[in-house]
């Protein structure tokens, strides 16, 4: 008790100037920590952030790298139905033919699964957005009208990846 009443008649013996400094003081030391603890967790901060910016970088290269994976193990059971075709005894046409139909069926089967969509064009009015004309032919079928389709077309979840390439009527032939 002895050594708290000192303090405080040492703090009453000093005069006003000296009792706004120590307090400056002690203020501008808080000030010093708290500018110091801003500063940790700026830095702190920024290098949360680029860590983030460099594991979104890596999952974005991952998924550009990996995104067709689905896709290419489907496509196994294609080229598995392939090999087992040519795997058929020479001379047996319809095991062949079998084989390559049963192809053909597992790769249909694959683009539905992946939403690939056929675009099947003859007979179909010529449409610039999905159909190529590699040429045009006079035809008993009506101008502008695909009467033969010399490579299918495709889409992607209904985005074009390739027009159907065909051949279009340019109306009746001329007598």
């Amino acid at each position: 008790m002895k050594d708290r009443e000192d303090e405080l008649n040492a703090e009453a013996d000093m005069l006003p100037e000296e009792q706004c400094e120590e307090a400056g003081e002690s203020e501008l030391e808080a000030a010093q920590r708290e500018v110091a603890e801003i500063k940790d967790k700026m830095l702190r901060m920024h290098a949360e952030m680029d860590n983030l910016r460099k594991r979104t970088q890596r999952e974005v290269a991952d998924a550009h790298k990996f995104g067709i994976e689905k896709f290419a193990v489907a496509l196994l059971d294609v080229v598995d139905n392939l090999e087992r075709a040519l795997d058929v005894a020479e001379g047996n046409e319809k095991g062949l033919r079998d084989g390559v139909q049963l192809t053909l069926d597992s790769w249909h089967d694959m683009m539905k699964k992946f939403q690939l969509q056929r675009i099947d064009a003859v007979g179909e009015t010529f449409d610039p957005h999905h159909h190529e004309a590699l040429s045009q032919m006079p035809t008993d079928a009506p101008e502008g009208t695909v009467v033969a389709q010399h490579v299918a077309g495709y889409t992607l979840h209904g985005r074009l990846i390739r027009p159907a390439k065909v051949l279009v009527s340019s109306g009746p032939a001329d007598a």
